[in-house]
C-alpha cells in the first residue's frame, strides 16, 4: 500500500491528524504520524520532526495538516520526503508552497483524506 506521512500529527482524538492516521490504519495504509511533539496514536509512534535526519523513505503522500502560517517550517523537511503528492486539507491551501511543490515535480492535491479515504479515491 501507499505510504502517506501525515504532517502535523498529534496525539489528540480530536484533531483531524489524528482521524486522518486512523482511518489510514484502517485502511492498511503504511502511515507515519509526523509532529512537533512526541506521542502515540493508536499504537505508533509520532515522529518527531525535531529529531528526524532523514529516516522516511519511499513516501508516495504527504497529508498536510499544518495551516499556512505554521507551513514554512515544513518546507524543506516535505520537499525532502520527495513524496509523489501533497495532499492540502481544507484550511491548509498555501499557493506559495503548491508552487514550490510543482517546482519539484510533486503533485499537489486541495483534498480532504477523510473523504477521499471515505469514498475510495486515495
Amino acid at each position: 500500500m501507499k505510504k502517506t506521512v501525515v504532517i502535523g500529527a498529534i496525539d489528540n482524538p480530536e484533531k483531524y491528524a489524528y482521524k486522518a492516521t486512523i482511518a489510514l490504519q484502517r485502511k492498511n495504509y503504511e502511515v507515519i504520524p509526523v509532529g512537533i511533539k512526541d506521542g502515540e496514536i493508536n499504537g505508533i509512534k509520532i515522529i518527531n520532526v525535531n529529531n528526524d535526519k532523514g529516516s522516511i523513505a519511499n513516501v508516495d503522500t504527504a497529508t498536510l495538516y499544518v495551516g499556512p502560517k505554521n507551513q514554512p517550517f515544513w518546507y524543506d523537511y516535505i520537499l525532502g520526503l520527495k513524496p509523489k503528492r501533497v495532499v492540502f486539507n481544507p484550511g491548509t491551501e498555501n499557493p506559495e508552497f503548491e508552487s514550490l511543490l510543482r517546482q519539484n515535480n510533486i503533485e499537489v492535491l486541495q483534498a480532504c483524506t477523510l473523504v477521499m479515504l471515505s469514498v475510495g479515491n486515495y
